[in-house]
């Protein structure tokens, strides 16, 4: 298998490559992840089930869409592709450090940055792609709240169902959505999709850098928002973002709704106390209204 890879990565970038070692690295719960080295080249790579191919092309897809911006580092792809069993992604390797107080103010700003790239075909993107080991629907659709209430909410509920959810009052929360986002129109907004703390990082010279990525042309405050879950970014992150892009009034309202999908989500793929805390959200936001 790893010949084979080698042999893809010398077609990919035109530079000889073989004779490699291999060795496992942390990839997350979803993947198996390596270094691939040789003497003179490294590489990231991460493999998963042969018929997985289309979320690695997903995956490399959007980080091309994000590099394109020209505001924030991604991990560059190199390749993917089928091995033995294994489908895979090659992508550039970064060398990772830690960050201060001003490379997290430089994340924030440039995040914001990437956030002034806009879609003239509106919310969605040109494909779906994965968030986790979830199908992430991105059909194109002209109106916010129809969008996110269709293709984020509604879909994970309906996964939910399939596992054994029950949220009784999620179909009513579902259609409160666009009361929930009444006079709150975002202009479509280049966003990461997945943007917890394990997917935000540092090269050794303090570049910041986003990972992991599951974009498409959102509300900017879905990436804010879920920045917020599990532990949260340092204070100087949202300094630079609200100094280069400030949010509008009422984010702090939207936050639980947006952060809402990535605890259904999580009940969709680890089961556990992710339900109960869904139920909740669904409860909290029903009494805002």
């Amino acid at each position: 298998m790893w010949i084979e890879l080698e042999q893809y990565i010398t077609q990919a970038t035109g530079q000889p490559f073989s004779g490699c070692r291999y060795t496992p690295v942390g990839g997350g719960s979803i993947n198996q992840a390596y270094c691939l080295q040789s003497n003179s080249q490294r590489y990231f790579v991460k493999l998963n089930a042969a018929h997985k191919l289309s979320m690695f092309a997903a995956e490399a897809a959007g980080l091309l869409e994000m590099e394109a911006s020209k505001c924030i580092r991604v991990p560059h792809p190199i390749t993917t592709g089928v091995v033995a069993e294994h489908s895979f992604i090659v992508l550039e390797w970064i060398d990772l450090g830690r960050g201060t107080p001003q490379t997290w103010y430089t994340l924030g700003q440039q995040l914001a940055q990437m956030h002034t790239t806009s879609s003239p075909r509106g919310f969605g993107w040109h494909q779906s792609n994965t968030i986790g080991d979830t199908p992430q629907l991105n059909s194109w659709t002209a109106d916010w709240a129809t969008f996110f209430a269709e293709h984020r909410i509604g879909y994970q509920l309906r996964l939910a169902r399939h596992r054994g959810g029950r949220f009784s009052q999620g179909a009513a929360l579902q259609a409160a959505i666009p009361q929930l986002l009444a006079n709150h129109h975002p202009q479509p907004a280049l966003v990461h999709g997945d943007l917890w703390s394990g997917n935000a990082a540092f090269t050794a010279a303090g570049e910041p850098i986003i990972l992991d990525p599951a974009p498409y042309y959102g509300d900017r405050e879905v990436d804010v928002a879920m920045t917020e879950l599990f532990g949260g970014f340092p204070a100087a992150f949202y300094e630079g973002y609200q100094q280069t892009f400030p949010l509008p009034p009422g984010y702090q309202h939207r936050r639980l709704l947006y952060n809402l999908y990535h605890i259904l989500n999580h009940f969709n793929l680890f089961g556990g106390g992710y339900g109960g805390q869904a139920e909740r959200m669904i409860e909290t936001l029903l009494a805002s209204i």
